[in-house]
């Protein structure tokens, strides 16, 4: 596989993957909404075979699951860190460093909550219906939303940390071509179907906006728990759009 692609899996998965990691992130930052394609359709089969022999609540379940077994969780927990940084301190300094803390606090964990909740009921209407291209197309776009927020926003933390080299390389080159790689997938997996692949694409956009601009004013910039908290979010949001659209 292309070096780039290794680093992305290897960044955005728990799976083994093989070959040789690329020598600047940046590049594993294109490859990201193919990454995403792949944990999607493993996320979609993991509802399809539940669908098979038990209900969609159980299926919706399983999906749930099976994310965050190929993710090990890393971005539910970027999720809750963010929120008892952003709501439970007073300044940016504060903020950043219970961030920082391992530790899950109130905010954290109602942020969790509501998130799964949200998610679980989305997803019963998704595979109830059979749409599991709203499924893949959620993950594929949470993706495709950490690189435009690594590239459009400052790193916030001045002293540095494990994300400043992912959000140090990013640039507008990385948003152009992760935006038209996602709409390519997206666009096939909707089966060609413009107002599903625009509707998708603006609930992501929501969501990226909402964090972006929320990390800005806490924070000053972004982390790597904001990109996480940017992934989930945007990944809840596609699917909530995909069920509304099958209630209209």
């Amino acid at each position: 596989m292309p070096k780039g692609l290794v680093t992305a899996l290897r960044t955005l998965s728990a799976l083994p993957v093989p070959g040789r990691d690329s020598g600047r992130f940046s590049d594993a930052f294109y490859w990201f909404p193919v990454a995403g394609l792949l944990l999607g359709l493993l996320q979609a089969g993991s509802g399809a075979l539940a669908m098979t022999t038990v209900w969609p609540e159980f299926s919706a379940a399983a999906v749930l699951l099976t994310g965050i077994l190929l993710t090990r969780g890393i971005h539910l927990d970027g999720l809750a860190d963010s929120a008892d940084g952003f709501f439970g301190g007073h300044d940016a300094e504060t903020r950043l460093r219970i961030m920082k803390d391992s530790s899950t606090g109130t905010f954290g964990v109602l942020a969790l909550v509501l998130l799964l909740l949200f998610k679980w009921t989305a997803l019963v209407q998704l595979l109830g219906a059979g749409r599991y291209d709203w499924v893949v197309s959620g993950v594929v776009l949470a993706r495709t939303v950490q690189v435009v927020l690594a590239a459009r926003f400052p790193y916030a933390r001045r002293e540095g940390g494990i994300a400043e080299h992912f959000v140090a390389g990013a640039g507008r080159s990385h948003i152009v071509t992760v935006l038209l790689g996602a709409l390519v997938i997206v666009f096939a997996l909707m089966r060609v179907a413009p107002l599903s692949t625009i509707s998708a694409f603006a609930a992501a956009s929501v969501a990226g906006a909402i964090l972006g601009t929320l990390a800005l004013r806490k924070i000053g910039g972004v982390t790597g728990d904001v990109l996480g908290a940017s992934s989930e979010s945007a990944e809840a949001l596609v699917w909530i759009a995909g069920a509304l659209l099958l209630r209209s």
